[in-house]
């Protein structure tokens, strides 16, 4: 791997938050970066002695679906054959009441969210919807709107038939000041997973009065349960069938894909679904007997320095890294610190509930305990990982065949996203969607999680993904039956996202023909 690459995937925040002072203070810091930082050191030393005595590849059902069960779940979202009543109430009234804005906040997948949240409620009010745009974060410093990452008139038509969908708002409209009439609606405004009577009682009278309601951030702020059946339909329509990415990520995408895969493979339904026209065969090496296509595993680190100090858990760092985190959260996060001094929690209580994000170290070993080979190759998807190369020595030391997509991608392919991290984000989300297995640390990720819920719906029941028990994590005997366990596929349960959990009569459709054969 490219010590270059991996130098720009490491090194990011936790060097940016200090100043250098001098020469002597650099040396010492590129000596500290030479040092694995860890926390389970005899863990890693026997998962070393292991991996040592283990052949070079891994078990080959570790890349298989465990459950037959979880191929009889069929996509319908987009479908219309049986007409329930629920979808007779969803046809779109040629009568609106009025226009919908969203400036939704939050990074790639936060904006994913928010979009089809707000395809529901305009379908709920019966309201035309303005195409989303997305508010510039300090944490993401990204200035892309929704045609940088989407393709507008795909978005478009492919939704008309149940709702109304412009670009901008009338003429006559542009002129209003929507906050000063009392049309604009904040997060603090609406409860977190609002039930769908509250925008009837709250927003539909102003929406009547003003013909026009502004949802200002719009962050998780419409629930899962209870919601009428069409409206579920329509989230679903909207997230794994009217969202797709612009030509330029998908053909950079594929050819992510391409350079992982290295030679031909068979087109799956992930790969069209992911990349349209721009299917990575052209231009591949031919398979053969020999020389077949990668497998690989793709592994979301969500371990950036905004979900660390965010989690208030501790990492092995002392006070050093006691002291660095608060001043973040200080910063970024002044809500979260007023609720740490009304309502103290300690770091050891959170790690013992599982609440912790998986370390790079943490995740190595349960990789590892799964039955994963160090000749297992990994594509390593994420931002800037908090604490530097120190953080990720353990994992390279594990599973030296990881890659990421500044290894696989030249400088010139990736300058038109580099200043933008949703669009750096959309090539992972890429990768992690089409890999052959998909492993998640850190279970209340939007990126994994609606990675998990695309593979569920588009991969056939053949697209494994792994969800490891964090509360167990030192008992790595266990692991491979926990993450086993966690690859049982159900119906969505009650609450649960269905982006994540798309198993559910609204989304998805189940073969029972099939389920009967045994």
């Amino acid at each position: 791997m490219m010590f270059s690459a991996i130098h720009h995937f490491c090194f990011g925040h936790s060097s940016s938050v200090k100043k250098s002072k001098g020469l002597q203070r650099n040396n010492d810091e590129d000596i500290a970066e030479q040092t694995p930082k860890m926390m389970y050191k005899r863990l890693l030393s026997l998962a070393l002695n292991e991996s040592q005595l283990q052949t070079q590849y891994s078990s080959s059902g570790l890349w298989d679906e465990p459950y037959r069960q979880a191929s009889l779940w069929k996509p319908c979202a987009n479908k219309h054959e049986e007409t329930s009543q629920d979808d007779i109430k969803s046809t779109r009234s040629e009568k609106q009441n009025g226009f919908i804005l969203v400036s939704a906040n939050g990074g790639l997948n936060q904006q994913r969210v928010a979009v089809c949240n707000a395809v529901a409620v305009a379908s709920l009010l019966n309201a035309t919807l303005v195409l989303p745009k997305f508010l510039y974060s300090s944490v993401w410093k990204d200035v892309s709107q929704f045609g940088d990452i989407y393709q507008e008139e795909y978005f478009i038509d492919f939704l008309k038939d149940d709702l109304n969908i412009v670009r901008e708002l009338p003429y006559r409209l542009q002129s209003l000041g929507i906050e000063a009439i009392g049309s604009q609606i904040t997060d603090a405004d609406l409860g977190k997973e609002s039930e769908p009577i509250h925008f009837i009682e709250k927003v539909l009278p102003l929406l009547l009065r003003n013909g026009v309601v502004h949802f200002l951030g719009f962050g998780n702020r419409l629930g899962f349960d209870p919601l009428p059946s069409h409206l579920q339909r329509l989230r679903c329509k909207c997230n794994f069938h009217a969202l797709k990415f612009v030509p330029e990520i998908q053909e950079t995408g594929s050819l992510l894909v391409q350079r992982i895969r290295e030679y031909n493979a068979k087109t799956s339904e992930l790969d069209l679904q992911l990349l349209g026209d721009h299917i990575p065969s052209r231009h591949m090496k031919e398979s053969s007997s020999s020389n077949r296509p990668k497998r690989y595993l793709a592994l979301h680190l969500r371990f950036e320095v905004d979900m660390v100090a965010y989690s208030l858990c501790s990492f092995g760092g002392g006070e050093d890294e006691r002291r660095e985190l608060q001043a973040y959260r200080e910063i970024h996060f002044p809500l979260l610190v007023q609720r740490m001094a009304k309502n103290a929690i300690s770091p050891e209580y959170l790690r013992k509930s599982g609440k912790c994000p998986l370390t790079p170290e943490e995740a190595a070993l349960v990789l590892s305990a799964a039955g994963f080979n160090p000749g297992t190759y990994v594509y390593l998807a994420g931002s800037r990982i908090y604490g530097g190369k120190s953080r990720m020595l353990p994992l390279m030391r594990l599973f030296p065949n990881l890659v990421t997509k500044e290894d696989l991608l030249t400088e010139k392919e990736l300058a038109p996203f580099k200043n933008f991290s949703s669009q750096m984000a959309a090539l992972d989300f890429i990768a992690c969607a089409a890999a052959d297995v998909f492993a998640m640390t850190d279970t209340g990720s939007q990126l994994s999680s609606l990675v998990s819920g695309f593979r569920a719906y588009h991969g056939g029941g053949a697209a494994p993904t792994l969800r490891p028990d964090k509360k167990a994590l030192q008992l790595l005997g266990r692991v491979k039956r926990m993450i086993h366990e966690g690859q049982r596929p159900h119906a969505r349960r009650r609450g649960r996202s269905i982006y994540r959990e798309p198993r559910s009569p609204e989304c998805m459709c189940q073969d029972l023909t099939e389920a009967e054969i045994p």
